[in-house]
């Protein structure tokens, strides 16, 4: 199971990384997206040319497709050398993602009152790749080592008298 979580965690990188180049593409250039999923719904150009939009001064786009080229990476080579301690980064990396996708969409709900699909979907594929990263190592809480099992004791019963 570990290995096909992995694979999917490439493949949801690799779509995310997409996602992400698309929008840090449009950003650079300053070219309007696409957005068509219905009149009031969908405002990705607000939201992108939002004061939110940038952290540091970086473009939140280009932050994404670092994100994303970081997971594909890491999950390139942990299929490679098969690594615990790689399996425990993209663990971390993806509950760090899923914050920051949680933080962007409630600025986007309640502070610009508009969505940018490709953003939903970045939070939705860092949804997925938290939830396959969860599967590929297992996290066992301090104390919760069980000991093992001795077999039962055998009462006997003193002879009648």
């Amino acid at each position: 199971m570990k290995r096909i979580a992995v694979v999917v965690i490439l493949l949801l990188a690799f779509c995310g990384l997409a996602d992400a180049a698309y929008l840090a593409q449009h950003v650079a250039s300053g070219t309007p997206v696409i957005c068509n999923i219905g009149q009031g719904l969908s405002n990705c150009n607000t939201v992108i040319q939002s004061q939110y939009s940038k952290l540091f001064g970086i473009p939140l786009a280009d932050l994404g497709v670092f994100f994303y080229g970081v997971l594909f990476i890491l999950a390139a080579v942990e299929l490679v050398l098969s690594d615990r301690f790689l399996r425990r980064v993209l663990q971390l990396a993806s509950l760090v993602g899923i914050l920051a996708s949680l933080y962007f969409v409630f600025l986007q709900s309640f502070v610009i009152h508009a969505f940018c699909e490709y953003c939903l979907t970045s939070a939705g594929i860092t949804l997925l790749i938290l939830f396959f990263a969860s599967f590929i190592e297992p996290v066992k809480l301090k104390g919760s080592d069980t000991p093992p099992v001795s077999p039962p004791m055998r009462l006997t019963m003193p002879p009648a008298s």
